[in-house]
């Protein structure tokens, strides 16, 4: 197969023109490649003509579709290929390889063996870049819900005095390595501007969370002071933030951290001799953010009574007012319902019409660029929906070649359900 014109993305993004081609599973990578190509990259994901391993990931409506699969591939063009069969190996294979200076970059999580390793790609093309993602340093498979509990994460989650481990229902070091895969490949993609010389970079779910587990000063907390992190409830570590339970039986959090945070926190309980009292009788100067962590129970018992005479219709105003910060407790649904901030009353939303799901308030690219307008934006492509025009644009394919690829079932061109789905 050869190369034919570029076909590439005709997004306006700050990374317009740029084509990256996307080997993946599940969260870290997909979110890779949705955030390039929501700055306008033409991000091309392959996966079997039956679907990957996440392509019916739940959440899915009744009818089975996948919401994951929708929330992480906005934007990107999808070829179905069967890369178990050699025509379909060399299909990726050129794709990836295309030549062209904003082309040549790879992004995958799925374990590279043979022709889809980085020297049998490198041979095809000499400056590829390359990003790999692994589950840990030394190859193994690994996942969030294996990675926190390695590092002790979940040991440390839940209410204050109870001995059972909380896994995090956010795969957090995923969402990290998400990003941190965006970094090097742009990294990569900059050096080999400067240089023409192209890589492989690699990195591991596990080494993301650990490095984070130092970065946190974890590491250093348990290795010079011998302390073990034990549970702490909703409380913020070092400083002061808790929850309290109001009058209407809704829920929030309030936090201190900073010295302006306190002094308004205080002055809106009207709380301030009560502090002072307190901070005579414990002998330590609340002032001071690592003092308020020590006394974070005794300052809750003080502060307690106030919120549980108060209903959420007083207090969050009363608390915007002052500038504090703070949040209410929201289930998934009351957040959709009550956030404005999901709604397209934030400029990131739009109503997009996904398809073989319907209308969904859709995130586009958090990040604006001042030099820019901000990118709408778009629905999740349906498996193999633009198979034909990525063999015919990007490979140069005729249209008889393709027709036999399809007939053959070494390649699927996907049909968009209607717009009333």
């Amino acid at each position: 197969l050869h190369a034919g014109h570029d076909g590439m993305g005709v997004g306006m993004g700050v990374l317009s023109g740029m084509r990256v081609v996307e080997g993946s599973a599940f969260v870290a990578v997909p979110l890779a490649g949705m955030t390039l190509a929501q700055m306008g990259a033409d991000v091309i994901r392959f996966a079997r003509p039956q679907g990957g391993l996440d392509a019916h990931r739940w959440p899915v409506t009744r009818d089975g579709v996948s919401l994951f699969w929708a929330g992480m591939n906005k934007g990107k063009r999808s070829l179905a290929v069967d890369i178990s069969r050699p025509e379909g190996q060399e299909i990726v294979t050129a794709l990836i390889c295309a030549p062209g200076p904003d082309a040549g970059m790879f992004l995958t999580n799925l374990r590279a063996k043979g022709w889809m390793d980085y020297p049998a790609l490198q041979a095809r093309r000499a400056d590829l870049i390359m990003v790999s993602l692994t589950g840990t340093r030394r190859g193994e498979p690994a996942v969030d819900y294996t990675v926190n509990p390695s590092l002790g994460f979940p040991m440390a989650t839940g209410a204050e005095g109870s001995a059972e481990p909380v896994a995090h229902v956010l795969p957090a070091w995923d969402c990290m390595a998400g990003g941190m895969v965006v970094n090097a490949l742009l990294a990569a993609e900059r050096h080999r501007f400067r240089t023409g010389q192209g890589q492989v970079a690699e990195l591991s779910l596990k080494d993301v969370a650990a490095a984070m587990l130092a970065n946190l000063g974890i590491v250093g907390e348990v290795v010079a002071n011998g302390v073990d992190r034990t549970k702490a409830g909703n409380a913020l570590y070092g400083a002061y933030g808790q929850d309290f339970l109001l009058a209407c039986g809704r829920r929030v959090m309030v936090v201190g951290l900073t010295d302006r945070q306190w002094r308004g926190l205080v002055k809106v309980l009207g709380a301030e001799e009560g502090v002072a009292a307190l901070s005579a009788r414990l002998g330590l100067d609340l002032g001071r953010e690592g003092n308020r962590w020590l006394a974070r129970a005794e300052i809750t018992a003080l502060f307690a009574p106030w919120f549980a005479a108060r209903r959420l219709e007083e207090v969050g105003p009363l608390f915007d007012r002052a500038g504090l910060t703070w949040s209410v407790f929201r289930s998934f649904a009351q957040a959709v319902a009550e956030d404005a901030d999901l709604s397209t009353d934030n400029p990131m939303m739009a109503m997009v019409h996904q398809p073989g799901v319907g209308m969904l308030p859709v995130p586009g690219s958090p990040v604006t660029f001042s030099a820019l307008g901000r990118e709408a934006p778009a629905p999740a492509p349906v498996l193999g929906e633009h198979t034909e025009a990525i063999l015919a644009d990007v490979l140069g394919l005729g249209s008889g070649q393709i027709g036999r690829l399809m007939d053959q079932g070494v390649v699927a061109q996907g049909a968009r359900p209607s717009q009333a789905a």
